[in-house]
């Protein structure tokens, strides 16, 4: 069965991005800021939780919340994951002597890490790579001591629907992702037995002069089209001029054009030792997908 998603030429595109990526990636950058605010949650004094002793960042890039998770954890083994070596490299320059974290090169849906291991699982804006998602909560849950937090973010499907309509009119090849919804998301994190799911989806808007402008601050982030469907030919000046003219129509009254960005993060807690992935043919837990909020962030 062909994958959906060419990880080889992700891997590409996030080693090339690797040393402007921090420059760009502004939204990735307050997505992240959330889910660590979220690490709060863990540390309440009323959940009288020990410190965590191992914790993994999964996708890390450049390692802004590894060296956050390593100075409010000055104790725990904290380990930076990422499919490219040039972004570890990266993350080097933020692991000084004094607090220093490990670095691993591993694909997150292949974790290299021993069962019942990791108190702590963060992953930020990086399983929108993973076409898999029950595999990967899987091995997230494997990895994760019993009581285990797991802490992480994502793009849904509203992400980038200007672009997508907009290069639908100039061919048929898929130049955007396709991205899981908040159901299929809260549906695979209850299939890998997660308890207590808790999962929030917001809206951000990013606003470009033209159309150039928002594809190259996609490549700055690494954010290419790495789908094994996509074309494999130089997208061409006729198709890019189509596209840039359907985008047109969603210009804004300000004279910029928008960019949509759906987040979905869920924190979950692992189950304890012997809890099956499912009981009896029924979910362990539900989520209430129709009263989950949606907040609209518009960014300048």
């Amino acid at each position: 069965m062909t994958e959906l998603f060419d990880k080889r030429h992700v891997r590409r595109a996030f080693s090339r991005s690797a040393h402007g990526y921090d420059a760009a990636a502004a939204l990735q950058h307050e997505v992240e800021g959330h889910l660590l605010e979220s690490l709060d949650y863990r540390d309440d004094p009323k959940l009288a939780l020990p410190p965590p002793q191992c914790v993994l960042d999964l996708g890390a890039g450049p390692g802004r919340a590894t060296a956050a998770m390593r100075k409010r954890w000055p104790k725990a083994r904290v380990v930076a994951v990422d499919l490219a070596m040039p972004m570890l490299r990266e993350a080097g320059k933020r692991s000084g002597w004094w607090r220093p974290f490990d670095r691993v090169c591993a694909d997150v849906r292949a974790l290299p890490f021993a069962e019942g291991s990791v108190d702590v699982l963060f992953s930020n804006l990086c399983l929108q790579w993973v076409e898999d998602l029950p595999a990967a909560f899987a091995g997230f849950r494997r990895v994760l001591k019993p009581g285990g937090l797991m802490l992480v973010s994502t793009f849904g499907p509203d992400t980038l629907f200007e672009l997508r309509e907009s290069f639908a009119h100039a061919d048929a090849a898929p130049h955007v992702s396709p991205f899981a919804t908040i159901a299929q998301f809260g549906d695979a994190l209850v299939h890998a037995g997660f308890r207590n799911p808790v999962l929030d989806r917001d809206l951000h808007e990013t606003r470009y002069a033209d159309l150039p402008a928002l594809m190259r601050e996609l490549r700055a982030i690494g954010a290419t089209n790495a789908l094994q469907s996509r074309r494999h030919t130089l997208t061409g000046r006729a198709r890019f001029a189509a596209a840039a003219r359907a985008y047109e129509t969603f210009r804004a009254e300000d004279g910029t054009l928008p960019a949509t960005w759906e987040t979905i993060t869920a924190m979950a807690w692992a189950p304890e030792p012997g809890a099956p992935i499912r009981e009896g043919g029924f979910e362990v837990t539900t989520v209430p997908v129709g009263s989950i909020p949606i907040r609209r962030k518009p960014r300048a």
